[in-house]
Order: structure tokens, then sequence, then C-alpha cells
């Protein structure tokens, strides 16, 4: 089996010896991504609804680094600084997983800086054919 390390174009840097994601033959597994720019700068501090958006935008873009979309996650673990969050960003996530949404869980926790307000994982299995 094959494992990379998967890291899209323009990711912002890991804040810990952590990779952005690692493909393991066809599982990717994606770090528990942050709403950080290129520069590790916070984006949308204290708007869950923008730091959700931005969150999955950055796993979308290592589901696709790897060769992968969306559709293919079938799990996702959810952290929220405060679950008064909950349904601003199950709004946000409801946009991004319309059809079979991904098993998951979620849970309230202390993030890693406190101007995080939501932190999302995901596991994903890619096909080794082409998508009809």
């Amino acid at each position: 089996m094959t494992i990379e390390a998967i890291t899209p174009a323009g990711a912002a840097p890991p804040m810990a010896p952590y990779s952005t994601a690692i493909k393991a033959g066809n599982n990717l597994y994606v770090s528990g991504m942050l709403a950080l720019d290129p520069d590790g700068k916070v984006v949308a501090e204290g708007d869950v609804v923008g730091q959700t958006r931005h969150v999955l935008e950055a796993i979308k873009a290592v589901l696709e680094t790897a060769g992968g979309t969306l559709e293919d996650v079938v799990f996702n673990t959810v952290l929220l600084k405060d679950l008064v969050d909950y349904s601003a960003m199950n709004a946000v996530y409801a946009e991004y997983f319309p059809k079979r949404p991904p098993a998951r869980y979620c849970i309230r926790a202390d993030l890693v800086r406190s101007e995080f307000l939501v932190e999302i994982a995901s596991v994903a299995y890619l096909e080794t054919f082409p998508r009809i």
C-alpha cells in the first residue's frame, strides 16, 4: 500500500508536526482543519459561518488535490468551541453535503487557539476508477 502526504497549493501551514492529509491506499485522512489563511492568520474571526465555510473549502481543496470530491467523504469529526454555534455550523455544513451526508459526530471542545470557533477532520474513500 502506498502512503503519501497530501498538501494542496495555498494551504495554511500546519500548526504542529502533522501532515495536512495522508492518503493510504484508497483512504484519505484529513487532519483537523481550522480557519487559517496561507499565511497562518485567522479567517472570519468571531464568525462561525465564515469559519465553517473556510474549513470546508480547505477540506474540499485537500480532496481535489488527492483526486476526490466532497462526495467521497465518509466520516467527519466536528469540534465546536461553543454549542450555541451548532445550528449556524449545520446550515453551512448542509450546503457542502446536500446528498448522502457523511457519518459524523460533533462535540464542544476547547480548540488550539481562542479565535477558532470550529475544526473539522475528515475521512474519505477515493475510488480507483473514473466517475460516470
